[in-house]
């Protein structure tokens, strides 16, 4: 009798076939979301006038999370006469004494560390290795950067002084709500300022956790105000005559919105807007280098990057090479829970963005690029999208032209150097650009002749609290981090 054929596996196919695959690695940390959230206004949370709130999905099974306060203008009001009547004490504090609040927040917010990127990632989607090991560490990297700054403002400019502007209004967006935050709060504070903060609608749980960590810090009451709510609230708070500053980092149409409308107004303005970053490979790059940094600089946090480098520009020589092998490490990346440890891509913010990058992608198809996408299992439940190239692209293709932001890469080729800067200026954003040599010199070179606030160089999103960080052209202007940030929220004395 002939033996029973095995129905396993063997051992090759379990390693280098498609039925090798990691066992699920789900984080267990405890986000602690509560069901429900006020506004946070002179010091202490507290209900909407109008008594009205809105759901927080999860974009990674669509599952509500939390009810959140709908601020209303009155609420905005409340939040605004409570910042001004902190500012009269906080503007006059030391900053000996102002840095110590900050640093106690940084430390709070370390003791916290895996809650919030919990937090972050059920509510934002991103993968819990990138909220883990970047947004919730860099946030409270540019506490303890800007408390260093707070006792040393006279030595921003040396001969004169910075003094604060008053009361700021800020408005962040949902791709990096925690980061952001730390962004925009962190120079405000230490030069004095007091604030009344907006988050994105889609991404409010972190902002209103972090105001505990402000409670537990004995922050003065009124310095911070967190009010939420969808683009009526961010109006309110663009529009209150008691702001001596709005900061926005968003979209180009809504950042030009609020441009027109401060025009004529006194308040300045700092804007952080879209971007289609050039990522530009030469023939004498090293490839296996330069394949993984085009991967971080698309992939990361789903292609939701205001920087991302969407425009891949490959020299022509070795444009086939590099095409295959970023198909072959396309097939390696995993696409799913969020809250897996192994994922790589998680899920879209919301269904509204994913239709965006869905149309954007069946435009690449009809204007004629060729598709390439892996095979992947996405999950049922939830804001999913598989990474995607786009080759054979030309400049005229919406995807070469329109900021997608999501997971997709539109891939150029060039002969010149000439033509690699040319191309890579032919967009009506600024934001960032990469450059991949073995060259010293064509880096230098490239930096001076790419129309970006930032230039990397044999890397991609890259950050650090001390280097500033901001745009040109339809990307905006004024810088977030260094002393250049710190000069955005004050005045010279």
């Amino acid at each position: 009798m002939p033996a029973k054929k095995s129905t396993r596996p063997a051992a090759r196919e379990l390693l280098f076939g498609n039925l090798w695959e990691f066992d699920p690695a789900p984080e267990s940390a405890p986000a602690f979301i509560a069901p429900r959230y006020g506004l946070f206004i002179n010091g202490k949370f507290t209900a909407p006038k109008s008594k009205k709130t809105f759901d927080s999905i999860s974009p990674r099974n669509e599952e509500k999370l939390s009810e959140i306060s709908l601020a209303g203008p009155a609420d905005v009001d409340a939040a605004y006469q409570a910042a001004a009547k902190a500012f009269e004490s906080w503007s006059r504090l030391p900053g000996t004494e102002r840095a110590k609040y900050l640093f106690r927040i940084a430390r709070l917010l370390q003791d916290r560390a895996r809650e919030f990127a919990v937090a972050e990632t059920l509510d934002g989607g991103k993968p819990i290795k990138e909220s883990r090991d970047f947004d919730v560490p860099m946030a409270a990297a540019h506490f303890f950067y800007h408390a260093g700054w707070a006792d040393k403002l006279s030595y921003v400019t040396p001969g004169r002084t910075l003094a604060p502007l008053g009361v700021i209004g800020q408005v962040i967006p949902w791709n990096f709500p925690l980061l952001m935050l730390a962004w925009k709060l962190a120079p405000a504070l230490a030069t004095g300022n007091t604030v009344v903060l907006k988050p994105a609608e889609t991404t409010s749980i972190t902002a209103l956790k972090f105001a505990s960590i402000l409670q537990d810090a004995g922050l003065p009451p009124g310095v911070v105000n967190i009010v939420t709510g969808a683009g009526e609230t961010g109006s309110a708070v663009v529009n209150h005559p008691l702001a001596a500053k709005i900061a926005f980092t968003g979209s180009t149409a809504v950042g030009k919105a609020i441009q027109r409308t401060l025009a004529g107004t006194g308040k300045r303005l700092t804007l952080e807007l879209g971007g289609k970053a050039a990522n530009i490979v030469f023939e004498d790059a090293p490839i296996d280098q330069a394949v993984e940094g085009i991967i971080n600089g698309i992939f990361f946090n789903q292609g939701h990057v205001c920087c991302a480098g969407s425009r891949l520009l490959v020299q022509e020589s070795i444009a086939e090479k590099v095409l295959s092998k970023l198909k072959i490490r396309l097939k390696t990346l995993r696409t799913g829970d969020p809250l897996d440890k192994n994922t790589d891509i998680g899920a879209i913010n919301s269904k509204a963005q994913l239709d965006r990058i869905s149309e954007l992608v069946a435009s690449g198809v009809a204007d004629g690029a060729d598709l390439y996408q892996p095979t992947c299992d996405l999950p049922k439940k939830g804001f999913y999208f598989p990474p995607t190239l786009f080759s054979n692209v030309t400049q005229s293709h919406r995807v070469a032209r329109e900021e997608i932001f999501g997971p997709v890469l539109s891939i150029l080729t060039f002969r010149t150097p000439e033509e690699a800067v040319e191309k890579a200026n032919n967009t009506h954003y600024g934001l960032s650009a990469g450059v991949w040599t073995d060259k010293g010199s064509r880096i230098l070179k490239l930096s001076t002749e790419l129309k970006a606030g930032v230039v990397w160089a044999n890397t991609f999103n890259k950050f650090d609290p001390t280097s500033p960080f901001g745009g040109y052209k339809e990307s905006g202007f004024g810088r977030e981090g260094g002393k250049q940030g710190l000069l955005d929220y004050a005045t010279l004395i």
